[in-house]
């Protein structure tokens, strides 16, 4: 009836989290301003008034009504570091701080004799605080003036009565005056409150609607990487979530514009359950592209083991069984990926199947099989992430193929079984060198545990420098894969136990941060006139 918060234009989840913010931020503004002017009163008590004993300032009731609104508005900036509450809670939460806030201020007057002058300081204290909230808290026109209007009310009320008593000493005319100045100024507090939240609400209003993408709302930023900004989307209609990944307009030159088409043109070609899906591409007003693709729900590989560990065999088993037949898709359309690494490969869970896989980014996706695509990348330069290329796509990047993609996959096994990376370095020069020339430690002495010897081997073939030395295909990796000794100690049950216990810890951290880069960002690196630096 009043207007709420929930009429601010973003989704429901991030409109609550956002708002408990806003009011513990609230909150802490009054608890710090009213902690300066209570300190400030008694050192001005104990500057003046010497027979009065310390104690004595904390006694008193105008003190302890002080005390008790510090109290409050540091309650309430706590709730912001507690799980968020529901939207209707956090509402009667800032409608009944504000109110209450006021109310103190108010009995300040109440508490005193008429013969100290705290009519200043009552106006003063009820005035920062609805005007306070106004500017943090998000809120509409309509709901601020009823909760300003009601938080008012007490200290206009006492006020009056305070005039009134007044009387013996002041002339009527005098009392009018006074009972009227209290009133125009609350009076003036509420609608400078209530027009600052209509000024403010209505600015954010507008930012909602430019973050709106035809059908699509934008609500959270997921990551950010060198062929765009991705961003969690919800259709206006479906209420279906998605990811929806831009192309700016200031970076979208002739060069751009054609990588990011094909990019679309590549991923909407592939459909395995295990490759994420593009639902829609096209242009908004302002210039910038964009493409819609299904939201994943789950976290990235990268991130499972650095806060869960390694994976033991058999599950590290479903999940590369599931990437390798993804890539074996791609490959016989003709497309390899260059960018296979943990970061882009999502683990999520779906109705009753735990451990679904999801492989993203064909952002640097390179065409095999078509001519005339050279031109749009850079010929000698290498494009991928270097804890996870292959020899030839250092030595010769623009010949790479499908069994790149098998190093690499090779190459993510061995992070997900053993923790750690195939080859550390302190440069990128040095990284890249092992590749070329060292041969990788046994993941059982990397990992300090025993690996199958069927599984350990086949993970180090894929890792051969010579490209014939490792699986034929994707396929034939899946092949082997599902013909390791592991295989069949998958537990669909235990799985779906760890997803119960830690899944949802996962999903909350993913969505509550923007995503961050891989620890080795993915690179070009122009090789042209440094061959002498790889010899």
């Amino acid at each position: 009836m009043f207007g709420t918060a929930s009429h601010f234009p973003v989704g429901s989840a991030e409109t609550a989290r956002d708002f408990q913010e806003r009011v513990a931020s609230f909150a802490r503004v009054v608890f710090v301003i009213s902690g300066v002017m209570f300190g400030m009163s008694l050192l001005l008590e104990a500057t003046t008034s010497h027979h009065r004993s310390f104690e004595s300032n904390f006694t008193e009731p105008s003190r302890l009504v002080h005390i008790g609104a510090m109290a409050l508005a540091f309650a309430t900036w706590r709730v912001g570091r507690l799980s968020t509450a529901a939207l209707p809670t956090l509402e009667a939460l800032d409608a009944a701080t504000t109110i209450v806030l006021c109310l103190c201020w108010a009995m300040l007057g109440v508490t005193l004799p008429r013969t100290e002058a705290v009519e200043f300081s009552m106006i003063l204290a009820t005035t920062y605080t609805v005007v306070a909230r106004s500017v943090v808290v998000p809120s509409t026109f309509r709901r601020t003036l009823w909760i300003s209007g009601a938080a008012v009310t007490p200290t206009a009320i006492v006020m009056g009565a305070r005039g009134m008593g007044f009387a013996p000493t002041a002339s009527e005319r005098q009392v009018r005056t006074f009972m009227l100045f209290a009133v125009l100024w609350c009076g003036v507090a509420v609608i400078t409150a209530a027009l600052n939240s209509r000024q403010i609400y209505g600015l954010r209003a507008k930012i909602s609607e430019i973050g709106k993408l035809g059908q699509y709302t934008l609500e959270q930023k997921l990551g950010e990487g060198g062929m765009g900004v991705v961003f969690r989307a919800t259709h206006a209609m479906l209420r279906r979530p998605a990811a929806i990944k831009l192309l700016p307009p200031d970076r979208a030159g002739e060069h751009d514009l054609a990588r990011f088409e094909r990019e679309v043109q590549l991923t909407s070609r592939l459909a395995h359950p295990n490759t994420v899906s593009i639902f829609d591409f096209g242009r908004a007003a302002d210039g910038t592209f964009y493409y819609v693709m299904e939201y994943l729900d789950g976290v990235d590989l990268e991130r499972l083991v650095e806060v869960d560990g390694p994976l033991d065999g058999p599950r590290a088993i479903h999940i590369l069984m599931q990437a390798a037949g993804a890539l074996a898709e791609a490959h016989a359309l003709g497309l390899v990926h260059r960018d296979i690494k943990p970061a882009n490969i999502m683990l999520t869970t779906r109705a009753d199947e735990p451990d679904v896989v999801k492989v993203v980014d064909f952002g640097l996706a390179k065409t095999v099989v078509r001519e005339g695509d050279v031109g749009l990348s850079k010929e000698n330069t290498i494009t991928g992430t270097p804890t996870y290329l292959s020899p030839e796509a250092i030595t010769t990047p623009d010949g790479v193929d499908a069994q790149s993609d098998l190093y690499a996959l090779g190459a993510v096994a061995y992070f997900l079984l053993t923790g750690k990376v195939v080859f550390e370095g302190r440069t990128v020069i040095e990284v890249c060198t092992k590749h070329l020339v060292e041969t990788p430690t046994s993941l059982s002495e990397r990992a300090g545990k025993p690996i199958a010897a069927d599984l350990e081997q086949l993970v180090l073939s894929c890792l051969a420098k010579p490209r014939d030395a490792r699986p034929a295909s994707a396929v034939a990796l899946k092949e082997a894969l599902a013909a390791c000794s592991d295989r069949a100690r998958y537990d669909v049950d235990a799985a779906k136990e760890w997803w119960r216990v830690h899944g949802a810890t996962l999903q909350d951290r993913a969505r509550a941060q923007d995503r961050r880069p891989s620890a080795i960002a993915t690179m070009a690196i122009d090789l042209r006139g440094r061959e002498g630096e790889l010899a």
